[in-house]
């Protein structure tokens, strides 16, 4: 098995061990996801080490500018961590985590970073 194909398995199965759910925050309609931010502590692990490092770079597969996520707009983290899970962004790490995660981890984390400044 090659280092790569390690590191992604690895991290998905961090990321499926954290039962990682995103609600967003707000009134939310019956049936309707709701983030809630407090509930994103225990899943934000797998994000902190790379989008909590001001200028940090990945080198894999190739040198990438990390994003830092704090304050951005909960709707778009949502709509960018589907678009990973569906394969419509491709990053292989991040691939990996947001096939891990529930429309729940999504909103609660989306809901945890754009409180943050």
């Amino acid at each position: 098995m090659t280092l790569r194909r390690l590191t992604i398995r690895s991290l998905a199965a961090l990321a499926a061990s954290l039962s990682i759910s995103i609600p967003l925050v707000g009134h939310a309609e019956e049936g309707e996801i709701t983030g809630d931010p407090e509930a994103a502590r225990s899943k934000i692990s797998m994000c902190i080490g790379c989008h909590g490092i001001k200028g940090y770079k990945a080198n894999f597969p190739s040198v990438y500018h990390v994003p830092m996520i704090a304050g951005q707009n909960a709707e778009y983290l949502v709509a960018a961590l589907k678009e990973y899970a569906s394969g419509a962004r491709t990053f292989p790490t991040m691939r990996a985590i947001a096939d891990s995660l529930s429309e729940q981890d999504m909103a609660d984390l989306a809901a945890y970073y754009s409180n943050l400044k």
